[in-house]
């Protein structure tokens, strides 16, 4: 069964020629959206996704603007409006070393150098700087990682398990 990951959501239809305005999920707009790449239309009541070849691609406000080969007028870029843009897994690239995709790090358990248990990446916060990764603990509030060195010290995403070393009051 193939793996697929959102890259955007088509929100609304801009001008008369088929382009269409993105929300982006990508970390990588350049390379997904680049003129001849390929992109997979999913929407809603369909039970295929359909295969897209992106035409042209420009960023807008805060908006991706794309045009798809073979769709150029605005009707029918107004059926598109609600879709989702995905690719499929080997559509993903190779990242750099201590980098790794939202989906590697969700659900992994996160212990401490001493294996203590600390619970389970639920969510990934994007606020700036570095990540901020959100661990669920049963019965208990919600811890706060941020992404950095000083903290975390290990990421098999293989084994699904991360070694942090806590500052002082993390826990707390």
């Amino acid at each position: 069964m193939e793996k697929w990951f959102n890259v955007g959501k088509i929100v609304n239809t801009h001008g008369v020629r088929g382009e269409v305005r993105v929300v982006s999920r990508t970390d990588f707009p350049e390379e997904r959206y680049k003129a001849g790449s390929h992109l997979f239309l999913f929407q809603a009541g369909s039970k295929e996704p359909v295969k897209l070849t992106v035409k042209t691609h420009r960023q807008h406000k805060s908006f991706d603007l794309l045009t798809f080969e073979g769709l150029d007028s605005l009707n029918e870029a107004e059926k598109l409006k609600g879709a989702i843009l995905k690719v499929s897994e080997d559509q993903l690239g190779q990242l750099e070393e201590n980098e790794y995709y939202f989906h590697e790090i969700l659900g992994c358990t996160v212990k401490t150098i001493d294996e203590e248990e600390i619970g389970e990446i639920t969510e990934i916060l994007t606020p700036g700087a570095n990540d901020v990764w959100v661990v669920s603990k049963k019965g208990q509030k919600d811890i706060l990682i941020p992404y950095i060195e000083d903290v975390v010290k290990k990421v098999d995403v293989k084994e699904k398990v991360i070694i942090i070393e806590p500052m002082e009051g993390l826990l707390s």
